[in-house]
């Protein structure tokens, strides 16, 4: 078993320990329940491409007028958007009348980690 770190997954209240590649050892049932509430939220097209195109807009934050248009109405995008934060993957930041999203580099590093094994044994 290696000593890898495990990498932090932000939610947006605190951070929540996420989990080791998954060929390092047997997720404890905690560290699922983490991993699964994720890929959970991002297991839906709307949400994956809406995660997508915060995480690939210029400046690594996009304002919610900017990513709406996916082929659902505006309150759809809101709870997709909502999802995605209560999963830990997003965050977001009032600014007059919009919201900015953002995708934390740690989220991206973790998931990251999490399948990076994985990818080795195929």
């Amino acid at each position: 078993m290696s000593n890898a770190k495990v990498l932090p997954l932000l939610a947006p209240e605190a951070a929540a320990p996420c989990c080791p590649p998954l060929t390092e050892r047997p997720m404890s049932a905690e560290e699922a329940e983490v991993a699964a509430k994720m890929f959970k939220a991002l297991g839906d097209p709307v949400r994956l491409r809406l995660f997508s195109a915060v995480a690939s807009h210029e400046g690594g934050e996009a304002c919610v007028c900017d990513i709406s248009d996916v082929g659902v109405s505006q309150p759809t995008v809101s709870h997709h958007l909502k999802k995605l934060k209560e999963a830990g993957l997003l965050s977001s930041e009032r600014r007059g009348t919009w919201v900015y999203y953002r995708v934390e580099p740690s989220v991206l590093a973790a998931m990251g980690a999490l399948l990076a094994g994985a990818a080795g044994t195929a």
